[in-house]
């Protein structure tokens, strides 16, 4: 078959047909498992190999949320709904507002649940889209497709970058179309998928992975977390309420259960306040002013009272 279209999809990695599935359909259950998990144990090399990438694209992000511009997720089908998953978990995760972390999918919000198969092909939905959330540019708009080339993500890179947004691809084939309008490309080559084409498997796996590492590294790097502690979560129900108290029993190993919790309240729950006046001993709008001061780090703020005490000492 000697036809442009097909000849292009054919060469692409993620199209190939993987020789350790070819007789998946014969093998027992056990065996069948055992097959898919340990395609998914090349995905994390591959990974590897586009960290320097990643490592950019988390500086682009970083540099302009700090600024107060957004984080834009664009795709289409598993890339899409991969996008709108992780910037919805990132508000509870990090108590940032919903809007600077943004997930569009083609064919709207009811393509989360139901597949809109022929949405990708039309780019000019994506500029809409885009439009109708006045993007401007100091956002940044990452689009995903295992492919590379989902016009759907090509038009809404193009446009993102004719008003001077920074741009970023996530695909899982080299040298892809969406390099083209990316001032970064992450492409996790993860080879075949063991059922030949379908990306919700590995490629979608390395997206989930991928895109966890940008909004996860972005929120450290904005003081998000001390150490490895999420102490900017909301605490919105009976579980994350007792998880905060774990995280000040880790800050604090000395202090007791009603003190966190007598500073929480004064904290309205904020985690991170009520360890920065633990620490300073001062009121909340006292602390809060000095928290703005260290970029709303509580690792800076502690370092600030420590080189006091050594001062005053």
């Amino acid at each position: 078959m000697n036809d442009p279209e097909i000849n292009l999809l054919r060469s692409l990695e993620t199209e190939q047909q993987n020789p350790r599935t070819m007789t998946i359909d014969k093998a027992s259950t056990l065996e069948m498992v055992k097959l898919l998990n340990e395609e998914n144990r090349r995905i994390t090399d591959d990974i590897d190999e586009q960290a320097e990438n990643i490592a950019n694209a988390v500086d682009i992000i970083t540099f302009h949320m700090k600024r107060g511009g957004r984080l834009i997720y664009i795709g289409a089908g598993t890339s899409g709904r991969l996008g709108v998953l992780d910037a919805s978990e990132c508000p509870p995760t990090f108590s940032v507002a919903p809007d600077r972390f943004i997930g569009l999918i083609a064919g709207g919000d009811a393509a989360i649940r139901d597949a809109v198969e022929d949405a990708e092909d039309d780019p000019y939905a994506a500029q809409a889209q885009l439009r109708d959330i006045a993007l401007c540019g100091n956002d940044v708009v990452c689009g995903i497709a295992a492919s590379g080339r989902t016009p759907y993500v090509i038009g809404a890179l193009q446009y993102a970058a004719s008003i001077g947004c920074k741009t970023i691809c996530v695909s899982n084939n080299k040298n892809c179309q969406l390099a083209e309008y990316s001032d970064v490309a992450i492409e996790a080559v993860v080879g075949p998928e063991a059922l030949s084409g379908s990306t919700r498997l590995k490629a979608g796996t390395a997206q989930k992975i991928i895109l966890n590492i940008l909004s996860t590294a972005t929120m450290i790097q904005q003081g998000k977390t001390y150490g490895n502690l999420m102490v900017d979560l909301s605490a919105s129900n009976r579980k994350l309420h007792d998880r905060s108290i774990l995280i000040l029993g880790k800050i604090f190993p000395e202090k007791t259960r009603e003190e966190f919790e007598a500073a929480l309240e004064k904290a309205n729950g904020s985690v991170k306040l009520a360890a920065a006046m633990m620490r300073t001993g001062k009121s909340a709008e006292e602390t809060k002013v000095l928290l703005s001061q260290c970029d709303d780090s509580l690792r800076k703020l502690f370092e600030l009272v420590l080189s006091g005490d050594r001062n005053d000492a």
